[in-house]
């Protein structure tokens, strides 16, 4: 994300809604903390990952996509694993 720094409370606003998105998509039925969480987590996944291919997402509708898309992975993973268990 090159120059578009976030602050904390905008931060928290838009992981809210990207890990929101990510729970009616996957329909995990997350609470909105955890919703938070993997929206937050899941962006900065997100981020890492697209920017081994070299895409890089800026602004507050990228980290809305890259929060999203991280929170679905990070919904899938956690299912995955608590599947096997």
């Amino acid at each position: 994300m090159q120059g578009a720094e976030m602050g904390w409370i905008a931060a928290i606003i838009v992981g809210g809604l990207a890990g929101w998105f990510a729970e009616m998509f996957m329909k995990s039925g997350t609470g909105i903390l955890m919703n938070i969480v993997l929206g937050i987590v899941g962006a900065a996944l997100a981020n890492f990952l697209l920017g081994l291919f070299g895409i890089a997402l800026g602004g507050w509708v990228g980290y809305l996509i890259a929060g999203f898309i991280g929170a679905c992975i990070l919904i899938f993973v956690w299912r995955a694993i608590r599947g096997r268990a």
